[in-house]
């Protein structure tokens, strides 16, 4: 696969995958609405979204120069991370398998429990999701992250944390490319796998949509970057996105997904 490296130039191309999605797109089937950016302005931040609409093999994006750029993942990679996990077997059931707590009090406080692979998706509990990655091992790991073509595919600074302070990174459309091959189950791993995830991810209902969605979030040191990565469904249309935008002040956290919502319903997926 050839990622796009400058914003919507160039488009993946995929000539592995079956029938039409994203990376089979030629670049003329994208555009840029400027109006979109304007979401982000108004809640004195910076930010990006890019949106694939499914059934017009469209790419509407808000910039030209963000939405290529590669950052730190962070917790979006819960989404790669628990594929892996199931198709090595080291969570064989999402729902059975618990994560026994450490007795670590952390700040916070829905991580002070134990877990199943479906409870810790849903709080981004970040050392469940390191007790993963460990169980993995670098090897496994490197492995599955080259055969998801996973961003820049280096997993360096420790296994268990190279998604929030190491050497990963990933841009807006590579998401929505990876986001899109797991919607349509066409990922190098087991179906089951993949709809196992499908079926975790975090559901936020919004009139007669529904939002499948993962949050990210790195902290100050790397730059307090917000994400939230998935797709959404309204009746038969569905719409693949990633958004990513500054964090500098705790009100923007929870705007995540408030302009995501405002950027999706802008190009008519909610």
């Amino acid at each position: 696969m050839i990622h796009r490296r400058h914003a919507l130039g160039l488009l993946a191309a995929a000539s592995i995958l079956p029938s039409k999605g994203f990376a089979d797109i030629a670049p003329m089937n994208s555009e840029i609405r400027e109006g979109l950016a304007q979401h982000f302005r108004d809640e004195g931040t910076r930010g990006t979204f890019v949106g694939y609409k499914v059934d017009d093999y469209l790419i509407i994006a808000s910039d030209t120069e963000r939405s290529g750029e590669g950052r730190l993942p962070a917790s979006t990679f819960k989404i790669p991370n628990s594929l892996i996990a199931i198709e090595t077997g080291v969570v064989q059931d999402p729902d059975k398998d618990v994560f026994k707590w450490d007795g670590i009090k952390r700040a916070n406080e829905a991580w002070n429990s134990d877990h199943t692979l479906r409870s810790a998706i849903a709080v981004s509990a970040f050392p469940v999701y390191q007790e993963i990655a460990r169980r993995i091992g670098e090897e496994r790991m490197q492995k599955y992250v080259n055969l998801f073509e996973y961003g820049n595919r280096n997993i360096g600074g420790g296994i268990d944390t190279f998604w929030v302070s190491g050497e990963l990174r990933i841009d807006p459309v590579q998401q929505v490319d990876f986001v899109d091959r797991l919607r349509r189950g066409v990922l190098p791993v087991s179906k089951r796998s993949q709809e196992l995830v499908r079926d975790i991810l975090p559901v936020t209902q919004v009139g007669d949509a529904v939002i499948r969605a993962k949050t990210g979030l790195t902290d100050r040191e790397h730059g307090s970057l917000g994400w939230l990565v998935g797709w959404a469904e309204k009746g038969s249309v569905q719409t693949v996105f990633a958004l990513n935008m500054d964090c500098p002040e705790p009100r923007h956290v929870a705007d995540r997904m408030t302009l995501a919502q405002a950027c999706l319903r802008d190009i008519g997926a909610i």
